[in-house]
């Protein structure tokens, strides 16, 4: 059984490309090649369910065309549009789940070490070196430096993390 807890978010399926049923991927990760039988995850009727991949190709840098096995036609990829896409975290090869994307944090709560809620992530800002967590605080916008050393702990299960600030941050 497939637990929504393994699974890695790795973008969101769009419109259908053609009428032969296959999907346009929005994402930012290339795991296709990382195994000989690759599949991804979506949520149907509130169960993740695999579906293998029969072909892909690129289609721009943030979009991959994809052929699942079983969708034939244009009816059937339609079931697919707006879906979120998920990937086996055990698949990814990386050095770290971290290393796999800081996007998998989004929709996480962030605590202080005394386990006091600091905010919602919002997003993630990949656009510089230093990743940014977008952090809502009470309706207000804080951005909070990735670093490991800055993480204390992650429960994927309920889908918080608890890290160490530097002082002063939220007064910022």
């Amino acid at each position: 059984m497939i637990r929504k807890e393994d699974l890695f978010q790795i973008g969101q399926f769009a419109k259908p490309h053609g009428i032969k049923g296959e999907l346009s991927l929005v994402t930012d990760y290339d795991v296709f090649d990382q195994t000989d039988h690759p599949y991804l995850v979506c949520e149907m009727d509130g169960i993740p369910v695999p579906f293998y991949i029969e072909s892909y190709r690129p289609k721009g840098r943030s979009v991959i065309l994809v052929k699942l096995e079983h969708v034939a036609d244009l009816a059937s990829a339609k079931n697919f549009v707006n879906r979120p896409v998920y990937y086996p975290l055990a698949a990814m090869k990386h050095e770290s789940e971290k290393e796999a994307g800081w996007h998998q944090f989004k929709e996480y709560i962030l605590e202080d070490e005394q386990k006091r809620e600091i905010g919602r992530v919002t997003d993630v800002d990949e656009t510089t070196l230093n990743v940014l967590l977008r952090v809502d605080c009470s309706g207000k916008e804080i951005l909070v430096p990735v670093r490991e050393e800055l993480i204390c702990s992650v429960d994927r299960t309920g889908k918080r993390m608890v890290v160490s600030l530097p002082d002063g941050l939220l007064d910022l």
